[in-house]
């Protein structure tokens, strides 16, 4: 099975969709925040130069993680009987 994790980073109500890892990313959070506050470099999912966001004491800030597994998922539904087809058929 191809598991892909995606990170959310929700900021104020905006959510930020990040690949692995995000282990730096999240320590330079919390130094800007620590500090009292300070500009932080989000990277962007698919390339380009991301997008700065200063990060400040007592901004709300979480972190999820999505598990976006695609077609292994959805191929796991095509493997399983078709029991209403069986039934009529008495297969």
């Amino acid at each position: 099975m191809n598991v892909t994790i995606v990170n959310r980073l929700t900021v104020d109500g905006r959510d930020y969709f990040l690949p692995e890892p995000v282990t730096e990313l999240k320590q330079q959070i919390l130094a800007a925040i620590q500090a009292g506050g300070g500009y932080v470099n989000i990277p962007p999912l698919r390339g380009g130069p991301g997008i700065d966001i200063l990060f400040s004491p007592g901004m709300p800030v979480t972190w999820s993680q999505i598990d976006v597994g695609g077609a292994d998922v959805a191929g796991a539904a095509d493997d399983a009987p078709d029991t209403a087809v069986d039934d009529e058929f008495g297969l």
